[in-house]
């Protein structure tokens, strides 16, 4: 079972089909407690950084994501999500993440004729293999929509990248159980659902590895 914590600011129900379409049984989380009765969590995220981790801290899921974490449960970050993950932002001041991955959220530098947000398909680089990236290959387009992008303090967490205008930016990262995508793996057509599959997959042989000990 993998839960997708609802704080009122994810895109969950696009989420929650995506897996329906795979045939993962998932479960929305609005109670943090119950983050341990599930194999791996996807946290979901739109809007502002500031108001999202300060509803994750309100409803205390910051700490039972911590707590998860710690129990090496798999958590897939996605778009908002993945940043949250980091230790700060600088969206519209500088705000506090939850500090599960050392590294920080920035925009993207002007440039002349260069949109942002950043909004559409564009194309993936990988860096290095990870699971949750098999079966994709280099040049795979996936959908992205952000001003912000993160900013890892260890390079080696940068598991996949895209480029938009002359900024290469980390549109993937992976440390022990944590892993995330800055694009929309759930509008992202036949490589988003192999990504989702992906993690699905994780999960249960997480699940196998609890059961067994």
């Amino acid at each position: 079972m993998i839960g997708i914590i609802d704080y009122g600011m994810g895109n969950l129900r696009s989420v929650q089909k995506a897996l329906e379409f795979l045939q993962v049984p998932t479960v929305y989380l609005t109670d943090p407690c119950r983050l341990a009765d599930c194999d791996g969590v996807i946290l979901p995220g739109v809007g502002a950084f500031r108001d999202a981790i300060a509803e994750l801290r309100r409803l205390s899921f910051d700490t039972a994501l911590k707590d998860s974490v710690q129990a090496n449960r798999p958590l897939l970050g996605i778009c908002l999500g993945q940043q949250l993950l980091f230790d700060r932002s600088f969206e519209d001041g500088e705000y506090a993440g939850l500090g599960l991955i050392a590294g920080d959220v920035v925009r993207f530098q002007s440039e002349p004729g260069l949109k942002i947000p950043h909004m559409g398909w564009n194309s993936l680089e990988f860096q290095s293999p990870h699971p949750l990236t098999q079966g994709l290959s280099a040049g795979d387009y996936v959908y992205f929509v952000h001003s912000y992008f993160v900013r890892p303090a260890r390079p080696d967490v940068t598991i996949a990248s895209s480029t938009h205008g002359r900024q290469k930016f980390t549109a993937m990262v992976a440390q022990g159980s944590l892993c995330a995508a800055q694009f929309h793996p759930e509008k992202s057509q036949k490589v988003g659902l192999r990504i989702l599959q992906n993690f699905a997959e994780m999960t249960e042989k997480h699940a196998c590895g609890q059961a067994a000990t």
